[in-house]
């Protein structure tokens, strides 16, 4: 029982995603999973049966292009312990991976994906099988015209924190099929695993890149600003920047864990006449809740760039 999971183009997103399900299923079978502080999104929860259940994977490989690479993957699975020795890495082994596996990961940047999936014997490989293509802006119309209308296709969306777990991913909704209810089981359990997962139709997915896929970035740029502010008004660089992170992180912890919204956390701690309010009036001068949306607005605009043909 349990299905072959390959991951094709295994990157910095192709080792977040493979490591994140090979550690809870790693907990899963030593029952010493800690807690984790959120709850995910309904029906989303980290996998709890044993890996001979045909919606969880039991066989894990992935495809690299050079040797180098391989070399390193290998030694950062069997660095992990518990199931990471058993990852099979594959150099140049694309057509051999996806035929012997029932779930493909595609993890290759952007460009690459015309090439890799015009392989020959590729396209054989995949028909009757589920891809999940985690390629910004390359949409499931173009993935289809390159594999074949015989491929369930489906978009996800991860970002960085899936690296610790905590990751968001988007997930484009399924299409009809025979298989749509263990495909679905086994995307949420794929992506459950390394954070919070959701359903979303394709057309909020260049959103969805902007917001949760840069966001981390956008995020650390405030981050930074906050430290460098305790820094300007005395505190240590190393003390600044512990609590401005774990400021922000408790209070997205409140928003997730505790369904407050943003609003009520800022006016639970904004007295009249106090420091909150004459710091709220400061970032407001500078526009900074328009310029975050403007922020999202551009990164959405690029996205939708990505993975298109070269205007001439």
């Amino acid at each position: 029982m349990g299905y072959t999971l390959a991951v094709i183009g295994c990157g910095t997103m192709g080792i977040a995603v493979l490591s994140g399900v090979l550690a809870s299923l790693d907990a899963t079978l030593s029952q010493s999973a800690a807690a984790k502080w959120e709850s995910h999104t309904p029906g989303t929860t980290t996998p709890t049966l044993l890996p001979t259940d045909d919606s969880l994977p039991s066989r894990f490989v992935a495809t690299v292009s050079r040797q180098e690479s391989a070399k390193r993957l290998r030694s950062l699975f069997f660095s992990l312990g518990g199931l990471g020795p058993s990852v099979e890495i594959l150099v140049g082994g694309n057509v051999k991976a996806v035929e012997e596996a029932d779930v493909v990961l595609l993890c290759c940047k952007p460009q690459l994906a015309e090439a890799i999936l015009s392989e020959p014997g590729l396209k054989e490989a995949l028909h009757g099988k589920l891809l999940i293509s985690i390629l910004a802006g390359v949409t499931i119309a173009q993935l289809t015209n390159m594999v074949g209308a015989g491929t369930s296709v489906v978009r996800a969306m991860p970002n960085t924190p899936c690296k610790i777990r905590e990751g968001m991913t988007v997930v484009s909704n399924l299409p009809s099929s025979d298989s749509l209810e263990l495909d679905r089981e086994r995307i949420l359990k794929i992506f459950s695993s390394i954070g919070r997962c959701r359903f979303l139709d394709e057309k909020h997915f260049d959103a969805c890149t902007a917001l949760s896929g840069s966001g981390p970035a956008f995020a650390c740029i405030f981050l930074e600003a906050m430290a460098d502010g305790g820094v300007m008004m005395g505190l240590p660089r190393a003390e600044a920047l512990e609590l401005a992170a774990q400021t922000l992180q408790g209070a997205a912890r409140m928003t997730l864990g505790g369904g407050t919204h943003p609003a009520q956390l800022k006016d639970a701690v904004t007295t009249p006449g106090g420091c909150t309010i004459a710091g709220l009036l400061a970032l407001e001068d500078g526009r900074v809740r328009s310029t975050i949306a403007r922020a999202i607005q551009i990164a959405t605009e690029r996205a939708s760039e990505l993975g298109q043909p070269a205007k001439k």
